[in-house]
């Protein structure tokens, strides 16, 4: 390992930027409904509470019934028909039914073609944040080389450098597609 600070500090930057990378995709999988009740598809919407935005898991107990079905109890139920209306404008793809004192949202199962759009919408992701490690590896690599013309480091340590960004980023592409196709099996099974 080289005892360069500016290179350690790089280093310590592309695993943390690499790390978050693979954790925002971990999330955004959680947000893709399967088919089963999963209370992580209401974590972005957002619900008028007395006139301050607030999540729905905020407002209310969020709790799952049966596989399919997810039960919205919110602690003022004046707050019913605004649940409502911000679930239907969320366009998760789930109707909800109110019945004066809960809100439930029923999990249909998933027909073969929209399997198939979540598994491209789960491919498009996973794209997405490759391209992001990518943008990484390349913003360190062009640091390095301004230190190497710099003369802050040497061609050898440069080269070695270059290669534990190169291990540090294959790590995290394979970790991106094995997070993708645990995503894929669990959205093609039926």
């Amino acid at each position: 390992m080289v005892d360069n600070e500016k290179v350690e500090e790089l280093l310590l930057l592309l695993e943390e930027k690499l790390e978050k990378t693979a954790s925002v995709l971990r999330e955004e999988f959680t947000n893709i409904r399967a088919g089963r009740a999963n209370p992580h598809v209401l974590d972005k919407i957002q619900v008028d509470y007395y006139g301050t935005m607030s999540p729905i898991n905020q407002v209310g107990n969020i709790a799952v019934q049966d596989a399919k079905c997810l039960v919205i109890s919110p602690w003022d139920t004046s707050l019913l028909k605004g649940i409502e209306k911000a679930i239907l404008a969320s366009n998760i793809g789930l109707n909800p039914t109110n019945d004066g004192k809960v809100i439930r949202l029923i999990f249909p199962d998933l027909t073969e073609e929209r399997r198939r759009d979540i598994a491209k919408q789960i491919k498009s992701l996973s794209e997405d944040s490759k391209v992001a490690v990518r943008n990484v590896r390349r913003d360190v690599m062009d640091a390095l080389k301004k230190m190497k013309n710099g003369k802050e480091i040497s061609e050898d340590e440069c080269a070695s450098v270059e290669k534990d960004v190169e291990k540090t980023v294959s790590k995290t592409i394979e970790q991106i597609e094995k997070l993708t196709s645990e995503k894929e099996k669990e959205i093609m099974s039926v």
